[in-house]
């Protein structure tokens, strides 16, 4: 499943939870258990509802401070996650300065952490919990001058936003995308009030949480992606990715609001899942290096031996030759090799210890491969591997002819051949 989100108001914890929840509601009660595991409900209750700003209709994700008349309820509930509790002047500026979640509470990383490490959650959900939460730390960092361990976070602290970070931790965990990517952000302008003061919009931690992300600035003011949305947009989204050109089926989609009215733009972020599986059931893409080079100075019995043992190496699938005219009118060869994602250094290493050459080109190219199964069939007293492969219009087989070297003559391998491939296909379509 590849996931693309559309930050047409922006980007924030909340926004992002009740989008994805929005598209896929059967993760909501997984979610809200996730949370309970970390805040229980004598901190907060979290609730989903339904919102209709006059142009899309969606969901928002509200956390609200347990009742008062709960013993250990509400903001002093946040004792929990620290030893000490202050008051900050002025607004949070997460999740679009909305007073109902502007706690003002310094929370310091290592206390978080812990909490989550301590915490019965699924291991899965606690990993993503940590990471975005460590994007979090090593961006305060950055901007304060201090270390992760000595970050204290102020609104991003809060027990709201703990609630989205876990919560959409869970959701990214039981969803498993095998790719997400986002929309060009919205800028924003202006400044917001925070622990610190006033900052400007985007803030400085969110700066550096989306540096190589696009941005767009579409008129609209104020802070249009918070630290929390940032750091799951840094976590989840590699910004030189680029998902054009691949045929998707879009399976799903959501909407999940903000607290804020913006003017003329709805404040939500919209989630397109696409599935990939049923856009393409008989195969999968791939990223693929290409290494290529010629050759004029090797014997053709020791390059036939070089390209055996390039054939042979892990990180490559495949290598061709072709005779080529290079300088000077001579005859050369010129040889191609498809390599894995990831292996073309290690087989440019293997190219320079196995040829002549001095130097090869490499690019990246995108690749289609048809699903296929190996498997073993006797028959005429010889056992031959068998390759099924399924292609649009059906499933096919081909055997090994390496397999069928012991009978004499064409007609005779060809015969064998053909059997077992019948009867491979047989045993997978039995009438």
């Amino acid at each position: 499943m590849q996931i693309q989100l559309d930050a047409l108001g922006g980007v924030a914890g909340d926004m992002f939870l009740a989008a994805m929840l929005d598209a896929f509601p059967e993760l909501e009660v997984g979610t809200l258990a996730s949370i309970g595991a970390v805040l229980g409900e004598d901190e907060v209750r979290c609730r989903l509802i339904e919102h209709n700003d006059g142009v899309f209709r969606g969901r928002r994700f509200q956390v609200e401070p347990a009742p008062a008349d709960e013993p250990g309820h509400g903001r002093d509930a946040v004792h929990h996650l620290h030893h000490h509790h202050h008051h900050d002047p002025g607004p949070a500026h997460e999740h679009g300065d909305d007073p109902a979640r502007a706690h003002h509470d310094h929370v310091d990383w290592s206390v978080i952490r812990a909490r989550l490490q301590a915490a019965p959650l699924d291991e899965a959900v606690r990993r993503h919990a940590l990471a975005i939460f460590t994007h979090l730390a090593e961006a305060e960092a950055r901007v304060h001058g201090v270390t992760p361990d000595e970050v204290r976070f102020h609104e991003v602290g809060a027990a709201d936003s703990i609630a989205d970070i876990v919560g959409a931790a869970h959701v990214i965990a039981r969803l498993d995308a095998s790719g997400w990517t986002v929309s060009a952000l919205p800028l924003g302008s202006g400044r917001v009030r925070t622990a610190h003061g006033l900052m400007p919009v985007p803030t400085p931690a969110t700066v550096l949480l989306l540096e190589g992300f696009r941005f767009i600035d579409d008129g609209a003011p104020g802070e249009r992606v918070t630290p929390t949305g940032a750091a799951i947009l840094r976590h989840l989204c590699d910004p030189a990715a680029d998902g054009r050109g691949r045929p998707l089926v879009l399976a799903r989609s959501g909407v999940g609001f903000g607290t804020r009215v913006l003017p003329g733009v709805s404040n939500c972020l919209r989630v397109l899942a696409f599935d990939e599986a049923a856009a393409h059931p008989t195969w999968s893409e791939r990223t693929l290096s290409v290494l290529e080079f010629e050759v004029d100075d090797q014997s053709a019995e020791d390059l036939a031996i070089a390209l055996d043992q390039l054939r042979a190496h892990p990180e490559v699938i495949d290598a061709v030759q072709a005779p080529v005219f290079g300088k000077k009118g001579r005859m050369m060869t010129h040889v191609r090799l498809l390599v894995r994602a990831g292996g073309a250094m290690a087989a440019a290493e293997a190219v320079f210890s196995e040829t002549t050459t001095i130097g090869l080109r490499q690019h990246e190219v995108r690749g289609a491969a048809l699903t296929r199964k190996h498997q073993e069939v006797e028959v005429g007293g010889a056992r031959l591997r068998v390759k099924t492969v399924e292609r649009p219009c059906g499933r096919t087989a081909k055997a090994e002819a390496d397999d069928a070297l012991s009978p004499k003559g064409h007609a005779a391998r060809a015969e064998l051949r053909l059997s077992a491939e019948r009867a491979v296909l047989a045993e997978e379509n039995p009438t």
